[in-house]
């Protein structure tokens, strides 16, 4: 509210004073005087971390009925989007934790989801079913490598839910506190929904399915209703590089795809509707439409679209990458790629570069392996068949036809490891051809 009012001078046709402004809501209004007293002294403990950040600065604003000829106000120090708004109390830590990140990174997009997704409320049965699912997969790795039971349940309480960044925005949450009295109360919270979901391109159906969340579907949607609330609103435009729109378009698109109700409301919240009128106030993606819109295509919006079939090739790389063959069978079997075809095409890789032949790290999910071609275009050279610019090894696929409109090449970057240990999937293949 503080950030809005000192926009509001910048947005509104005619100048108003901001201070003078914020004035009036604290004191005008059926509070009692204890609770405005408390209110104001929030105010300015806002203030001053704003002021620390460098967001605002005191000026002098020229008032020729003031006995000096001027009056002091504030002002804001960087231009901000209109749907700009710091809408969570640690909203101006992330804004500043911001700047720790390298946007020239190739994890950069993830990193800006993980520095907003830690400011967020956390979605207990979300990062319950996340802690249970790694504790079910360490527990299978520790008995593989036959560790004893009572070494298993100790090293099993230092398990949790992912929390990404969580060494870097620790002790610069600590260093903001001493800065910022006013969040002493508030709690940084890492975490790895949204994020979860963009590394394992994972649709809201998956995501539910994976970690067994049929019965909290809405606690999930809710989260992610507002983690795009506030990439949207928060990110600042030095951050928000092609990558970071693709996933915030792309969110945007799964919630809305998923129950548009969440976001249709907060559109019409910070457009209001006129009643008296048919069409919605203001200028955004709602106004002028009156009645309901008509349900968008899936390729109406390009970044999104873009995003949903990387995502979806992304998947591909996965599943080969654990030698799932019978999974990229249930994606592409219909297409004459069945587990046999895909074996065929993938054993000789891993019998040649070994057991982490495919890789799925953040280096595989660089912008610069994806390129969306338009229809009529061509393949850049390299793209398809092998090449050398990720040695030792790469592989390609090249998917047509995305509902008409685009073709799209993956690459996956290999590495040279030992020969390739005979795992008991192509074993079991080679025995049983059917």
């Amino acid at each position: 509210m503080v950030l809005n009012v000192l926009a509001r001078s910048r947005w509104a046709a005619d100048e108003h004073d901001p201070v003078d402004a914020m004035r009036h809501l604290l004191l005008a209004n059926h509070d009692t005087d204890t609770q405005r007293r408390e209110h104001v002294r929030q105010t300015f403990r806002i203030y001053r971390s704003l002021r620390v950040a460098g967001i605002v600065e005191r000026v002098r604003v020229p008032d020729a009925s003031r006995p000096a000829g001027y009056r002091p106000s504030v002002r804001l120090t960087v231009d901000v989007p209109r749907d700009f708004a710091l809408n969570q109390p640690l909203s101006p830590f992330a804004l500043a934790a911001l700047d720790l990140l390298d946007v020239a990174s190739p994890t950069h997009a993830l990193d800006v989801v993980s520095v907003i997704e830690a400011t967020l409320d956390d979605p207990r049965q979300v990062l319950y079913a996340q802690q249970n699912a790694a504790k079910g997969e360490a527990v299978a790795a520790m008995k593989a490598e036959g560790y004893e039971y009572e070494e298993r349940m100790a090293l099993l309480e230092e398990i949790t839910w992912p929390k990404p960044l969580e060494d870097l925005l620790a002790p610069a949450f600590a260093m903001y506190k001493r800065s910022n009295p006013w969040v002493a109360d508030a709690e940084l919270s890492p975490k790895s929904v949204v994020r979860d979901m963009v590394e394992r391109a994972m649709t809201f159906a998956e995501f539910v399915s994976v970690y067994g969340l049929e019965r909290t579907e809405g606690v999930v949607l809710r989260y992610l209703a507002d983690a795009y609330r506030a990439l949207r609103q928060v990110v600042p435009e030095e951050h928000r590089t092609e990558e970071v729109h693709e996933v915030v378009e792309w969110l945007g698109e799964l919630v809305r795809g998923t129950d548009s109700s969440l976001l249709d409301e907060w559109e019409r919240l910070s457009r209001p509707v006129d009643d008296d009128a048919d069409d919605l106030v203001g200028d955004g993606p709602l106004a002028g439409t009156g009645e309901d819109a008509p349900a968008r295509p899936v390729t109406g919006n390009p970044r999104a679209f873009r995003r949903l079939v990387r995502n979806a090739m992304f998947r591909r790389v996965e599943l080969a990458s654990r030698e799932d063959y019978r999974g990229l069978a249930a994606l592409d079997g219909a297409s004459g790629w069945d587990a046999d075809a895909w074996g065929d095409a993938l054993d000789p890789l891993f019998e040649a570069q070994g057991d982490d032949a495919v890789g799925i790290g953040p280096g595989a999910r660089a912008a610069a392996l994806f390129q969306v071609v338009e229809p009529g275009g061509e393949v850049p050279p390299g793209h398809e068949g092998p090449t050398t610019d990720h040695a030792p090894g790469a592989w390609s696929r090249r998917a047509r036809g995305w509902s008409g409109r685009c073709s799209t090449t993956r690459r996956a970057t290999t590495t040279g490891r030992s020969p390739r240990r005979w795992t008991w999937r192509r074993a079991t293949r080679r025995a049983h051809p059917s």
